[in-house]
């Protein structure tokens, strides 16, 4: 299979390594604006050639798309212009809905499916693509009846490949999700993160650091050029989490400064996510399971 990657960072490099180590790639060519980024995807061996769009989507069986979210739906509309009727396409933007409105009414929307495969780390560029990043991972595939077929099969396969369970919603469904389980822990980090900063005294909090506010504020050492972007793209749905999690918020200062019990049972309630993520625990739990069930083939 010939395999171009456009955009060479993480979740592109990382999908072309496990693809050639799959041996589902044959021939990987890369594309990305930045000419240090594709000098160093060619020297860490993560694609046999760097090329020009133009030349090089024209012959490839299979087209990933990985770059900022706002830069996605011109170069997806130029790459479907430019395709055989053979061509696979995706972007693996973290918002969809509108990317895939874009090109709705386009000749070739049927080579297109429009996936989010669930998986990263707070790094970019060349040098952050991981073998197995996907492993066990989900990846959601969006409005799948607007993909032919063949193309949509072809896509399965990729992720399957990789190790990935598939999920199927709808592009708003998708964008409504994952400002939740995504996009707002982002925001969190970063406004964390600033809060912290602003602290004259914090040169002794830093050294005070441990793994507790490292982890949490890992988040906050994402690209503003990447995240910036997903957060504009998904504002309606961004800004309605960030309300709900604004309503906690005040819930617990108000508990801690007149509630301790009422403050205790919120913590309590919040350990109920352990049992939610390990797959165990009680009928939330059930509802949540139910949830991949119903968008899973």
């Amino acid at each position: 299979m010939k395999l171009t990657v456009i955009g060479l960072g993480l979740i592109g490099g990382s999908m072309a390594i496990d693809l050639r180590k799959a041996g589902f790639a044959q021939e990987i060519t890369g594309v990305d604006a930045v000419a240090e980024n594709a000098e160093e995807a060619l020297r860490l061996g993560i694609v046999d050639r760097i090329g020009d769009l133009e030349n090089s989507v024209k012959g490839a069986d299979f087209v990933i798309i990985s770059i900022p979210v706002d830069k996605i739906v011109g170069t997806l509309t130029q790459v479907l212009d430019l395709i055989s009727d053979q061509t696979t396409v995706i972007d693996v933007g973290s918002t969809k809905k509108a990317i895939a409105l874009a090109v709705d009414s386009h000749p070739r929307r049927r080579n297109y499916v429009a996936v989010h495969p669930m998986s990263g780390t707070e790094n970019s560029g060349p040098g952050a693509a991981l073998q197995g990043l996907f492993e066990g991972k989900i990846n959601i595939i969006c409005d799948q009846e607007k993909s032919g077929p063949l193309y949509l099969a072809f896509a399965e396969k990729v992720f399957q490949v990789m190790g990935m369970k598939l999920a199927y919603m709808t592009a708003d469904e998708q964008d409504h999700s994952t400002a939740f389980i995504s996009h707002l822990p982002h925001v969190a980090a970063f406004a964390l993160a600033n809060a912290v900063l602003d602290k004259e005294e914090r040169e002794i909090i830093f050294d005070l650091a441990s793994g507790g506010f490292t982890s949490t504020v890992r988040l906050a050492k994402s690209s503003p050029e990447m995240w910036g972007p997903i957060f504009q793209q998904n504002k309606q749905y961004v800004v309605e989490s960030l309300e709900v999690y604004i309503k906690h918020l005040k819930a617990f200062k108000k508990s801690i400064e007149n509630d301790p019990e009422e403050m205790m049972e919120l913590m309590r309630n919040a350990n109920r996510i352990r049992g939610i993520l390990s797959g165990e625990g009680d009928s939330l739990v059930k509802n949540e399971k139910t949830i991949v069930k119903l968008y899973t083939k």
